[in-house]
């Protein structure tokens, strides 16, 4: 199964619901899809879609997904990551209308650049290309999570730890 999210940003998020729905219509997408479509108004005819699910619900699907597919939202590719999954982006442009500005463009690109574990699509038309191939790209991204709770946690705990023995 793929689990498409597109957030809860108020502006549509056409582009990409349209491209997933055309896969699946063209079969180049074999598998179940499930979209949570939020504030987009194109509505899918190929794919099953809620406009939103429940938190719970969210990571039941992302669970069960073979294939992630979300929008630049730091908390709606985390989640993947956190669930073991690599996620594909496809973040929101300005020049669509989707967001304020590129900000989700450009976090994206940091965020891969720096941990090397979300694979970024920032043209639709070559999404199909990225399903078909995501087993052998994933192969090539960095699957660890990485929590920054945790590494803070150990940081502290160490600064704790040398606190205490020197008093």
């Amino acid at each position: 199964m793929i689990f498409v999210t597109v957030g809860t940003h108020e502006q549509p998020f056409n582009r990409l619901i349209k491209k997933v729905d055309e896969l699946k219509r063209d079969g180049i997408i074999k598998e179940d899809v499930i979209m949570q479509i939020g504030f987009s108004t194109y509505i899918p005819k190929y794919c099953e879609y809620k406009k939103l699910f429940s938190y719970d619900e969210m990571i039941e699907n992302v669970k069960k997904a073979r294939i992630v597919i979300t929008h630049g939202g730091p908390s709606s590719f985390i989640m993947p990551l956190q669930e073991g999954k690599i996620p594909v982006v496809v973040p929101r442009k300005l020049k669509f209308h989707e967001h304020v500005n590129d900000h989700q463009v450009e976090f994206v690109r940091m965020e891969n650049e720096r941990y090397k574990n979300i694979i970024i699509v920032e043209d639709e038309q070559k999404l199909g290309r990225y399903i078909k191939n995501y087993d052998s790209i994933v192969t090539e991204k960095n699957g660890e999570n990485i929590n920054n709770n945790s590494i803070f946690n150990d940081k502290f705990e160490k600064i704790v730890e040398t606190l205490i023995k020197k008093s």
